[in-house]
């Protein structure tokens, strides 16, 4: 979840103000106690929280702080995820997680970057939000230790079917250098079966490479199998008042897609409003104003992937699966008659209003308008 939140703190409060640039063998930290007072900038090793804890009793000293000063830090989202958030919590630091794309940058078509000027840049920019000024950067809502490792399931899913989709291509561009196609379906050794252009089996280089292709293949079906049956069970044993239990009730969702909207956070993420929705999505429209000219430049697609994805195929599967619907007939009326660029912009309103749609079903229980909800 993204969201903007003003933390205004007192200037009279003792406190020492601390952004992290995140590296993979070193840490940079510029710390500071007030607006004007130049920043303190240190280095220690990757994941040395140690060495934070150590850093940060020094510079309490350093700055003329007590001991009982208040610590407030930051550090933008990437790949270390949130582990150092819960470290940081743990040792009394009052920490926030900053969204990267957020952050302010220069115009300039080439300007300085290091680790030390984004530093100083970041505990800049959290003196700012400390103080009450709105709209600085846009901050990320941290999950539970639960709701983040339940989301590595789905993940794992996603990232096979790619693998899977990545060999089949492979394989098929390994058949067209021979003039032939990939059979459907491919019993056993299928490869030794398949002719060239001419009609003459296949060179051994090039069967062997099919064969260790195929194995490959037959072990990334295998794994999601199981993680299919995985989710499967758990939808089977998915209470019908709690949010997975809801969307599976729909017509049109299965588990899988349930799953992924589930695990990366239309409950737990706890939206305020639809608008917070549609932003995570990234199916924001985009305006472009200047003087008399007005026109959008499209959707910011500064959300989440998966669930773009995911909700590109919901909406029209909810076409072929809810027609009755009130957003289905929405969609009718307003872009089915319009050609095929008016139904690709279409599809994408549905799916943000079906989004919202889904995330009040599950969060609330209201079934959209119309729908249909499955029998036993």
């Amino acid at each position: 979840m993204i969201e903007t939140t003003r933390y205004a703190i007192s200037v009279s409060d003792p406190t020492l103000y601390v952004a992290f640039e995140l590296g993979l063998k070193t840490w940079k930290l510029a710390m500071t106690p007030a607006i004007g007072t130049k920043p303190w900038v240190r280095t220690v090793p990757g994941s040395d929280v140690r060495g934070v804890r150590e850093l940060l009793t020094r510079a309490t000293a350093r700055f003329g702080l007590p001991g009982s000063a208040r610590v407030v830090s930051c550090y933008e989202a990437g790949r270390d995820g949130f582990w150092i958030h819960r470290a940081l919590t743990a040792m009394g630091v009052e920490n926030r997680v900053i969204d990267s794309a957020s952050i302010e940058v220069s115009r300039r078509a080439r300007r300085s970057k290091t680790d030390r000027l984004d530093a100083l840049k970041l505990v800049a920019m959290l003196l700012r939000v400390c103080g009450g000024e709105r709209g600085v950067w846009h901050e990320v809502r941290v999950p539970s230790v639960a709701e983040e490792a339940a989301r590595q399931v789905s993940r794992e899913r996603t990232q096979l079917v790619q693998d899977a989709t990545r060999i089949i291509n492979q394989m098929r561009s390994v058949l067209a250098t021979v003039g032939t196609h990939l059979p459907q379906p491919r019993p056993g050794a299928w490869w030794t079966t398949v002719c060239d252009w001419s009609g003459v089996a296949l060179p051994a280089a090039v069967q062997q490479r099919l064969a260790h292709a195929h194995a490959r293949l037959a072990l990334l079906e295998q794994q999601i199998a199981e993680l299919d049956a995985l989710q499967r069970a758990r939808v089977a044993t998915a209470a019908p008042a709690v949010g997975l239990g809801r969307l599976v009730a729909l017509k049109g969702i299965a588990a899988t897609s349930a799953s992924v909207l589930i695990d990366e956070g239309l409950v737990w993420r706890a939206f305020h409003n639809r608008r917070e929705l549609g932003g995570l999505l990234g199916f924001r429209p985009v305006p472009h104003q200047s003087g008399d000219s007005a026109r959008d430049v499209g959707i910011d697609r500064a959300g989440n992937k998966r669930w773009r994805s995911v909700m590109i195929q919901l909406a029209w599967g909810w076409l072929h699966w809810q027609p009755s619907s009130a957003l289905a007939q929405w969609y009718t009326r307003r872009f089915a008659t319009g050609g095929a660029r008016a139904r690709r912009v279409g599809i994408v309103a549905l799916a943000r209003k079906l989004l919202i749609a889904l995330w009040r079903c599950a969060t609330t229980g209201i079934v959209p308008d119309g729908a249909i909800v499955k029998v036993g």
